[in-house]
């Protein structure tokens, strides 16, 4: 299909495009969404996938979106997984790939937005998957705590995460260990809800049932 997840991650273009929305978002108050974020999601999309059985091509697709899936926030945050998706589609078109693995991945970056998106196929819930259960402490780039607003509070207090498929196939938890001194399980609910819908529907399309644990406790 070339390129390769490994030559898109080490794709100059693509890692300014990466870095440059980032410092965007860091001045505007967001998360972190730097080559980190890109390297975490790409590898759990093709985790998920691996871990389910689907063809090599299909994982490579999922890591290759996933790693991408962001480079839209360099032209602005809002509305960004469609911009994402029409810059991956020059992108991956320059550098020689198949058209039909270009439409699978920029399909799946045009949908991985709990505002306007949903799961398509395979590859499009894997990325919604991995990219809505990256929530840790690192991710927030606000340096004063006492400036935290719910997100940044939301991702602090988040000490451990864990994403799991059961030996089944049948079951993906997204398990998560809560400092409530930080953000409460409520703050998380108010801000992550939706996320979680669209998680529970990326899970069905997998033929998965999806669960959220916070300390001990299922919630979903």
């Amino acid at each position: 299909m070339k390129p390769g997840y490994e030559q898109i991650r080490n794709d100059r273009e693509i890692n300014l495009l990466i870095e440059q929305g980032n410092r965007n978002l860091k001045v505007l108050g967001y998360t972190e969404h730097s080559r980190k974020h890109a390297v975490k999601v790409a590898e759990t999309a093709g985790r998920i996938l691996k871990e389910l059985g689907y063809r090599r091509r299909q994982v490579e697709m999922a890591k290759i979106a996933g790693y991408m899936h962001d480079i839209g926030n360099t032209v602005n945050r809002y509305d960004h997984a469609h911009s994402s998706a029409v810059l991956a589609y020059g992108i991956l078109k320059e550098r020689g790939m198949k058209l039909e693995d270009i439409l699978t991945i920029t399909s799946a970056i045009g949908q991985h937005d709990e505002e306007t998106g949903t799961a398509v196929d395979a590859v499009s819930a894997a990325l919604i998957l991995a990219d809505k259960t990256d929530v840790r402490r690192n991710r927030v780039q606000n340096p004063v705590p006492a400036n935290f607003d719910i997100h940044d509070r939301v991702n602090y207090s988040v000490k451990k995460s864990q994403l799991k498929i059961n030996e089944e196939h049948t079951l993906i938890k997204l398990k998560l260990s809560v400092d409530t001194k930080y953000g409460s399980v409520m703050d998380y609910f108010e801000i992550f809800m939706q996320r979680m819908i669209l998680c529970r529907k990326a899970a069905e399309k997998l033929g998965l049932q999806f669960k959220l644990m916070i300390n001990e406790q299922q919630l979903i």
